[in-house]
C-alpha cells in the first residue's frame, strides 16, 4: 500500500501545526507587552531570591505595613530585568517604592511567577 500526499494536503496539514504555535506567540507577545494595570507599592523587600529551572526569574516579596505593629500585607513580584534586580539586592533592608506592571493571562510560569513586574525602584528612607 503506497500512501502519498498531495501538496496541497501537505499545506494544510503545515498550517494546521504552525497556525496555533502562531496564534500562542502573538497571544503571549501581546500579554507581555501591554499591562492590565501600573502602579508603585512600598514597604521592605523582606525576600528577594533568582529562581527557576530553565526559566530563572527574580521572585520577591515585599512587607507593606500600614500601621506600627499591624501584621504586614505581603506583595509577591517578580523581577525580569537583571538591572533592575540589581537595585533591589542595593536596597535590601531599606524602605522602598516599587514601580511595576501587571500582566494578566501569561500563558506559562516561565516569565515569572506571578503577574506583577516590577520595572524601577526607589529608596524612600
Amino acid at each position: 500500500m503506497n500512501f502519498t500526499l498531495s501538496r496541497k494536503q501537505k499545506l494544510i496539514i503545515a498550517g494546521l501545526v504552525i497556525a496555533p504555535l502562531l496564534g500562542l506567540a502573538l497571544y503571549t507577545w501581546s500579554a507581555l507587552s501591554w499591562s492590565y494595570a501600573k502602579g508603585e507599592r512600598a514597604g521592605y523587600v523582606q525576600k528577594f531570591s533568582k529562581k527557576g529551572w530553565i526559566c530563572k526569574t527574580w521572585e520577591g516579596e515585599l512587607a507593606m505595613v500600614a500601621l506600627p505593629g499591624a501584621m504586614p500585607e505581603m506583595f509577591y513580584f517578580t523581577v525580569r530585568d537583571d538591572s533592575v534586580a540589581a537595585y533591589v539586592n542595593a536596597a535590601l533592608g531599606k524602605r522602598v517604592a516599587l514601580a511595576y506592571e501587571q500582566h494578566k493571562g501569561l500563558p506559562t510560569r516561565c516569565f515569572g511567577e506571578t503577574e506583577y513586574f516590577v520595572t524601577n525602584v526607589k529608596v524612600v528612607d
